[in-house]
C-alpha cells in the first residue's frame, strides 16, 4: 500500500505559476506509474498527466504546452509544475498511483489528501 501526500497549491491570478509536489511512501512506490487528477464541483474527477516509471507521459488535452509533469524515482516524489495558469484551472488536485500501459494512464484506488489550486481572472 501506498501513501501520498500533496502539497503546493494555492491563490495564483491568472497567467501565474505553482508547482505541485506529491511524495509516495511504500516499499514499492518507484515500481509504480504515478498521475495527477483534479475535481472541479460539481464535475468529474479528470486526469491531468500521468508517468510511467520508465518516464513515458501523458497529458490531457487542456494542459498540453503548459503544464509539465515529473518523477524522482529515488525519491519517489511526482511534480506537477503548472504554468500559464487559467481559470478552468481551478480544482482540487489529486496525486494517485496507477498503471501505464499502451500508451496511456489508468488510475488504481489510491489517493493523496488533494490540494486546493484557486486561479482567478
Amino acid at each position: 500500500q501506498v501513501q501520498l501526500v500533496e502539497s503546493g497549491g494555492g491563490l495564483v491570478q491568472a497567467g501565474g505559476s505553482l508547482r505541485l509536489s506529491c511524495v509516495a511512501s511504500g516499499s514499492s512506490s518507484s515500481s509504480r506509474a504515478m498521475g495527477w487528477f483534479r475535481q472541479a464541483p460539481g464535475k468529474q474527477r479528470e486526469l491531468v498527466a500521468g508517468i510511467s516509471v520508465g518516464g513515458s507521459i501523458e497529458y490531457a488535452d487542456s494542459v498540453k504546452g503548459r503544464f509539465t509533469i515529473s518523477r524522482d524515482n529515488v525519491k519517489n516524489t511526482v511534480n506537477l509544475q503548472m504554468n500559464s495558469l487559467k481559470p478552468e484551472d481551478t480544482a482540487v488536485y489529486y496525486c494517485n498511483v496507477g498503471i501505464y500501459s499502451s500508451g496511456s494512464y489508468h488510475a488504481l484506488n489510491y489517493w493523496g489528501q488533494g490540494t486546493q489550486v484557486t486561479v482567478s481572472s
